[in-house]
């Protein structure tokens, strides 16, 4: 039946009984191409009806349906059309992991990070009622974890304010977000779930919602009068009418014809409706919905009846960040770890488990988290706060304005810093370098190994009167590479037997750069290959060491413009120094989802392309001279 199904409108003549049908044999699907890709299984197993509902319901992409975070978009592309793409998901040439407008005209929000479906709801909902689009829905599906971000109660505060625009906010209640959502938000939520009179519901208020910022001690004596009617009684709605919306709900998200029914009257109501639907994540697949952990949010290639990994066993930058916050936890009293919502993904699980008191999760809400840590070093601890690199950027006046300015001693961990792949380009953390370069006092590590992971941690952790961040990429750690030596907290990775170019190596890079120095070596260009490992301030002998070459070349996984390459030049600048410079890294455009190879590979970060670009800029450098006994000096074998 699935591949009957080429648009939403082939849904409409359908019985529940065959939805009921066209369900399982989604789930089954889904289980079987995700298991073989990896991705978002858990969440999209929760929507399978919800999202045909919505579709019966509502006629897209007339109707604009829009998804927050995009996680549990994958019915949504089987229902328009991409069924026979998904052998390339999140694979080069194939369909990617998020909504991408380039695949279908029913995709609108492209990036992939949470809180943000509310406010496109708004501006495009608001923009249909001024262009006179009065035919137009808006259907914006957020998570009860995208609701912990504050941008939706800023969007929900505007939203209200309209009675004349057609909105239907479905919130897909499933009690998870990466992590077990947290917060007074959640709470709320939850004992939506279980109320059942509208008394014990005050109760419960009284106690609750007095120490609840969204909502305030006012709001209780607001729910102690509102008794609108029997509704009241069966399905209290009081934070989200007092906010100025029409609530429906709970309603039991894998009930087709039940949603129908609620959609339907939201549809006609012409007015913002919020729907509060009850989903399972990871339904009708027992491996995830015993993953107490997830439910399957996200997996790797696994095995489709058992979900367990089929991929060798590898040792990621995750896990060694992970492990060594664990020790440094036994060995300092002080250290807080702080996530957004993601213990797991981002190695705090561990030190959770340790420090269950040492460790504060506080939803999707990454700018909380940067100044509640300035408030947590101000206090005398020192916090950690660990995010993907891409998830920063929404906090970085936070950390610009509360962490820096006042110099509190909070250190930044950065996972899945530089290009990432396969989830496309909302993720690929290629902004970090340049952002952080223009934080005052801000010191930035890019370790290249594991060894220098756990070494630039201990130092950042070191650093008390001013923030520190320490960024590594997504996946595997390859073998240590030690340093010949340590000048002035440089190491030397390789050195070239002559004096023509010092090749500067940013974090992961290393062995890359040293492949790249080795065969340059075979065409007679000699470079030295250095780490600066922290890279922000940059070391003053740097100066020093590259006025004995011909060029220098920067070789980072950040953006070229306002990186470290950028920092360098400039340092050499103010220095007086003149030498060539050469920059290779990542050009400011987004990069569309692939293998991370692939994408290096296309960007000419290879050690080929790279040996080959110095032998090519070192031929049309000037011949400078240099004092003999400098000469004499650098020339040393390997």
């Amino acid at each position: 039946m699935l591949e009957s199904i080429k648009s939403p409108k082939d849904l409409r003549g359908l019985t529940y009984e065959q939805l009921d049908s066209l369900s399982e044999e989604i789930r089954q699907f889904l289980i079987t191409k995700v298991s073989k890709a990896g991705g978002h299984l858990g969440p999209n197993l929760g929507v399978v009806e919800l999202t045909l509902a919505i579709h019966r319901t509502f006629d897209s992409p007339k109707d604009v349906v829009l998804f927050d975070t995009g996680h549990q978009s994958y019915v949504h592309k089987m229902i328009t059309g991409r069924v026979d793409q998904f052998d390339g998901l999140r694979q080069r040439g194939g369909i990617a992991g998020y909504p991408n407008r380039r695949e279908s005209e029913h995709d609108v929000i492209e990036n992939s990070h949470a809180s943000t479906a509310l406010s496109w709801g708004d501006g495009i909902s608001r923009g249909f009622s001024l262009t006179n689009q009065k035919d137009r829905h808006v259907v914006v599906v957020v998570g009860d974890g995208a609701l912990t971000g504050g941008m939706s109660w800023e969007a929900l505060n505007n939203i209200a304010t309209s009675n004349d625009r057609n909105l239907t906010i479905v919130v897909n209640d499933n009690e998870r977000s990466y992590s077990p959502t947290i917060g007074g938000l959640a709470t709320y939520l939850a004992t939506l779930r279980v109320t059942r009179g509208y008394e014990r519901f005050l109760d419960w208020g009284k106690e609750i919602l007095s120490h609840t910022p969204v909502v305030g001690a006012p709001i209780y004596e607001t729910l102690h009068g509102m008794k609108k009617g029997i509704k009241d009684i069966v399905a209290p709605q009081g934070m989200f009418e007092d906010l100025g919306l029409k609530y429906v709900g709970p309603i039991d998200g894998h009930d087709v014809a039940a949603m129908e029914r609620a959609l339907t009257q939201a549809k006609e109501f012409g007015e913002p409706v919020l729907l509060h639907v009850i989903t399972e994540k990871g339904k009708g697949h027992k491996p995830a919905i015993e993953d107490e952990a997830e439910k399957f949010h996200a997996v790797g290639i696994v095995d489709p009846e058992t979900g367990t990994p089929l991929s060798k066993s590898v040792t990621s930058w995750t896990s060694v960040f992970s492990d060594e916050l664990v020790s440094l936890g036994h060995e300092r009293k002080d250290l807080v770890a702080i996530t957004a919502a993601m213990l797991g993904p981002t190695g705090l699980d561990k030190f959770e488990k340790e420090f269950p008191e040492r460790t504060i999760d506080v939803g999707i809400a990454e700018q909380h988290a940067v100044t509640s840590a300035a408030g947590l070093a101000f206090a005398g601890m020192h916090p950690v706060v660990a995010v993907y690199s891409t998830f920063l950027n929404r906090a970085f006046d936070q950390m610009l304005m509360d962490v820096a300015l006042h110099k509190a001693g909070v250190t930044f961990v950065l996972d899945r810093a530089g290009i990432t792949g396969d989830d496309g380009p909302s993720h690929n953390g290629m902004w970090d370098l340049a952002l952080t370069g223009i934080v005052p006092t801000l010191h930035v590590a890019a370790p290249r190994d594991a060894a220098r992971l756990r070494e630039t941690l201990r130092e950042a952790l070191d650093i008390s009167d001013a923030p520190s961040l320490v960024r590594f990429p997504k996946g595997a750690v390859q073998s240590d590479i030690p340093a010949f030596e340590r000048r002035d907290g440089i190491d030397v990775l390789y050195r070239g037997e002559s004096a023509d170019v010092l090749l500067v190596s940013v974090g992961a890079m290393a062995a890359i750069a040293v492949e790249a120095a080795s065969q340059a070596y075979r065409e007679g260009v000699g470079v030295t290959v250095i780490d600066p490992r922290w890279v922000k301030p940059l070391p003053q002998s740097l100066v020093t060491m590259a006025q004995r070459y011909k060029s220098v070349v920067v070789l980072e996984d950040g953006i070229r413009h306002g990186g470290i390459a950028s920092s360098i030049s400039e340092m050499f600048r103010e220095a007086g120094l003149n030498v060539a410079l050469h920059s290779i890294g990542v050009p400011l455009e987004f990069i569309e989802h692939s293998k991370r190879a692939e994408i290096l590979e296309d960007l000419g970060i290879t050690a080929q392309k790279i040996s080959r670009d110095i032998v090519e800029w070192s031929s049309t450098v000037e011949e400078m001279q240099f004092p003999a006994h400098e000469n004499a000096d650098h020339k040393q074998t390997r």
